[in-house]
């Protein structure tokens, strides 16, 4: 069988060659596409809000990759009241989120390294603007909007999961 053109070795290799460039830029298998919402699986541990009226439990995704940091709850349409995000961060430092292509409103907790809630912000959707811990935080836990308040989720109130490693 006689060889392709030297022409057709060329373009092929050429296209071979951008394809190879493209692809480390490309969307990871496991990151859904732009504008789908990204689902973890819940982690088996609940994480438990110890409040002054008592111990309420939360069923978590848990975000510890810089990919899953970035897409958090983004396109999310809606979240059982259980339910949240802990973003679970390599190092303890100030933090800020922000609400860019969230579609619910949400409560973000800011928490210590010692599982204490250093602060609680109100996000509104779709909003460019940051939001910021108060002071170094090494855990982020995301809930819908207005469930820190309806559970007694307060500055200084401890939570504890096997992940929060520091903080058991």
């Amino acid at each position: 069988m006689a060889r392709p053109a030297l022409p057709v070795r060329l373009g092929l290799a050429a296209w071979l060659a951008l394809g190879s460039l493209l692809l480390p830029s490309g969307i990871a298998a496991d990151e859904p596409p732009f504008g789908e919402p990204m689902l973890l699986a819940v982690d088996p541990a609940p994480l438990v809000a110890r409040t002054a009226a008592g111990d309420v439990s939360f069923s978590v995704e848990v975000a510890d990759e810089a990919g899953e940091h970035s897409a958090g709850l983004m396109f999310r349409e809606s979240m059982p009241d259980d339910r949240g995000m802990l973003f679970v961060f390599p190092v303890t430092r100030e933090r800020a989120f922000w609400m860019m292509n969230t579609i619910m409103a949400l409560d973000i907790i800011f928490i210590r390294e010692d599982g204490t809630v250093a602060n609680i912000v109100h996000g509104k959707p779709f909003s460019p603007e940051p939001l910021e811990s108060a002071g170094p935080v090494r855990y982020v836990l995301e809930l819908k909007d207005g469930t820190a308040a309806a559970k007694g989720i307060a500055p200084g109130t401890r939570l504890v999961h096997p992940r929060m490693t520091t903080a058991n």
